[in-house]
């Protein structure tokens, strides 16, 4: 989608009237899933905790705060409402190893993007080749690969580890574009950003909580196709809305937002209605498709669909409210 300044000449009434960028973001963006929360909830959080602190994770300097103000089991409970206590750990302690896992390499890559080689090319051999893991990083992902395979049939495990590769490919395009001189355009970052979300890892354990499963046609069919598309889109540009000040404050740039502000040199308000406008019309294809394919969908694939619904609508009500973003509630909306 394309989206011209001249179609925002007019600053919307929300910014003129919202008190925060939060305030700002609630106003306007679409969001016709309602909140839900999974009720195991607290269960997961605990898992997580032990999970962690298993694998040596929280033995580093700063994760434990991180993991604290970031809430994965949160998260994981808001995606996911409908799960079993089982596979609903096994998402949290995903989403959890993601954020350790980003958040290790968006470090190492400000020394240069060759620095990161050793930790994905670790990832790789486990995920591709079973390799055993050399690092606490590359062990609690070989435990997360067991939990997935124990959980999922052979082909979902097959399609989590695919997509788990593609993640980890993304934080090396990433760290290219971060030592970059040139500012980098709207649709490169939009490029980037569908990599490293990690969203898609998670839609076979979608798969996983469907009785029967989904038949390959169904799972294969462009529409399916269109439908993971667009949930992945809109779930992690979600909060590239919230954690946009941030991210300007660290530099940041492969973000949503900061895409929008850096090609029309305007606000991060204006930047931020921008990509609310791509958001919500990428939020209503998604209702849209679905709403037309629901009838020829097994009850496996409606199951499927709604679990892609609940990442767009989790990631939004996490992002309000977790204190990894709490800048956008304090920062003025008209800057």
């Amino acid at each position: 989608m394309s989206t011209t300044h001249e179609e925002i000449a007019v600053t919307p009434r929300s910014a003129l009237s919202a008190g925060s960028l939060r305030d700002l973001i609630d106003a306007d963006l679409y969001m016709p899933f309602p909140f839900q929360c999974n009720r195991h909830a607290a269960e997961a959080a605990a898992g997580v905790e032990t999970w962690l602190r298993r694998w040596g994770l929280t033995d580093e300097p700063g994760v434990a705060r991180m993991i604290a103000r970031t809430r994965p089991a949160e998260l994981a409970a808001y995606n996911s409402p409908t799960l079993d206590a089982e596979l609903l750990q096994i998402v949290a302690n995903q989403i959890a190893y993601q954020f350790v896992f980003d958040d290790r390499a968006e470090e190492v890559g400000r020394q240069g993007a060759a620095h990161l080689l050793p930790m994905l090319c670790e990832s790789v051999a486990i995920l591709r080749d079973g390799e055993p893991p050399s690092t606490p990083l590359g062990a609690a992902l070989t435990d997360l690969y067991d939990q997935v395979q124990n959980r999922c049939t052979p082909a979902q495990a097959a399609r989590w580890a695919w997509n788990s590769r593609e993640y980890v490919h993304g934080l090396l395009y990433e760290a290219v574009a971060q030592e970059g001189t040139g500012a980098v355009r709207t649709g490169l970052c939009e490029s980037i950003r569908s990599l490293i979300a990690g969203v898609e890892p998670f839609f076979p354990l979608c798969e996983a909580a469907q009785a029967g499963g989904l038949h390959a046609e169904e799972l294969h069919h462009p529409a399916m196709r269109r439908l993971r598309r667009l949930s992945a889109d809109a779930a992690v540009w979600i909060p590239d809305l919230f954690s946009a000040v941030k991210e300007q404050r660290t530099g940041g740039m492969i973000n949503l937002a900061l895409a929008y502000q850096r090609a029309h040199r305007c606000s991060l308000s204006m930047a931020i209605m921008l990509a609310i406008q791509q958001i919500n019309c990428t939020i209503r294809e998604f209702e849209n498709l679905y709403e037309d394919v629901k009838p020829e969908l097994s009850p496996a694939g409606v199951g499927y669909v709604e679990g892609m619904a609940g990442w767009i609508r989790g990631c939004y009500f996490w992002s309000r409210t977790v204190p990894r973003y709490g800048d956008t509630a304090t920062t003025p909306a008209l800057l």
